[in-house]
């Protein structure tokens, strides 16, 4: 093969996958190979790691400490181009992960001061007794008196405890999931979040797996798609029997207009004699999630539920895995994939900060506080 040709072929990139154990690594970078020293001085420094190597390259080895440094070295996310950041983050990914206990420690024990999530992600009768005037998440002027009916919904305690499950996995529902083949190892772990009803039917389940322990619901979905519960009800019931037995969990108190409708998701639940738990985030905690996520960059109107999931997954799991979350047009390797795993359907602008949420996530991976997967996973 010709010299020529060899460096067309380099330029268009070369693709890297190896599986060590339950460590799997993927990794697809462009070489530096034009002749103009101009574009090779430009591209210096995203290129110099790209190199042919046995991989994947241990965690503390220098150069994976070096290239965590990369990561951790932009501090807020407009000092570098976003092409830039990719070339960081896929440079990272010939690196094993794996949890730095020491940072991981010390990172729970501020959210168990700020948050709680162990005493308070849900309302509870011991955190919310009888009688109470909750305060609304958002509607602060607004105040809900906890009767008994409503009281004798809530669990008599929070039914998680600190670093309860060894191994959680936290699905967003990122276009990033596609083509991951991810669900074997979702499935595999000990605990599994799932935002806002997703669809995990057999077309989608060789991506994002079927398990489900915790799955959120959107009011506004229900509204939606389900006419407030007012009228027929075994369609929302069927949707939630795709998730089996896992918990149904609601922002009931987020706002006035969340709350009739939440609360008749457990009417429903008990009509049909469903033995899915139906559980309430508690206001305060989502409060305190979004004052603690704003001291560290996140500016939002509201955060993401998966970002409150993942805050919590934190307490309440030794380990934390995150899939299907990206917040851009582009994966790492510069190519275009959906909004969602199953459909393009773009989010309210300005409601979210999700590329912040995003960044965030990417210096908890460099840290070893979490990790953050965003290639593909082992063949089922």
């Amino acid at each position: 093969m010709g010299a020529t040709k060899l460096k067309r072929l380099l330029a268009r990139g070369l693709q890297f996958g190896w599986q060590n154990g339950d460590q799997l690594a993927n990794w697809t970078g462009l070489f530096n190979v034009t002749d103009d020293p101009a574009v090779q001085s430009d591209s210096d420094s995203s290129s110099r790691y790209f190199e042919f190597y046995e991989g994947p390259l241990e965690y503390n080895s220098t150069r994976c400490l070096e290239l965590r440094h990369e990561i951790l070295e932009v501090k807020v996310l407009s000092m570098v181009k976003q092409s830039e950041l990719f070339d960081r983050w896929r440079s990272l990914q010939m690196c094993k992960w794996a949890m730095n206990i020491s940072e991981a420690n010390q990172f729970k024990s501020t959210l168990s001061r700020c948050c709680n999530a162990p005493s308070f992600l849900f309302t509870t009768q011991k955190n919310t007794p009888l009688g109470t005037k909750l305060k609304y998440e958002v509607d602060t002027s607004g105040i809900y008196h906890i009767n008994q009916e409503i009281f004798r919904m809530f669990p008599k305690d929070m039914p998680y405890y600190r670093s309860q499950f060894k191994k959680c996995a936290v699905v967003g529902n990122g276009g990033i999931l596609k083509n991951s083949r991810c669900g074997r190892e979702i499935n595999s772990a000990d605990f599994v979040f799932r935002c806002n009803l997703p669809p995990i039917s057999e077309k989608y389940t060789m991506d994002v797996g079927v398990k489900t322990d915790v799955v959120t619901v959107n009011p506004s979905i229900i509204t939606e798609r389900f006419h407030k519960l007012e009228k027929w009800r075994r369609p929302f019931y069927r949707v939630l029997q795709v998730y089996e037995n896992a918990s149904v969990l609601l922002p009931a108190f987020y706002n006035t207009r969340n709350t009739d409708v939440s609360i008749r998701v457990k009417y429903v639940l008990d009509d049909f004699q469903s033995p899915q738990a139906v559980y309430y985030f508690h206001p305060q905690y989502l409060v305190n999630v979004s004052r603690y996520w704003l001291s560290l960059g996140v500016r939002a109107k509201r955060i993401s539920t998966g970002l409150i999931l993942v805050t919590a997954a934190l307490e309440l799991c030794e380990e934390v895995h995150l899939f299907g979350f990206w917040a851009f047009p582009m994966n790492p390797s510069g190519l275009y994939i959906t909004h969602h795993y199953y459909d393009n359907v773009k989010p309210r602008p300005g409601f979210h900060a999700m590329p912040s949420e995003i960044f965030n996530f990417l210096h908890l991976h460099s840290r070893g506080i979490l990790r953050v997967h965003t290639g593909t996973c082992s063949c089922c």
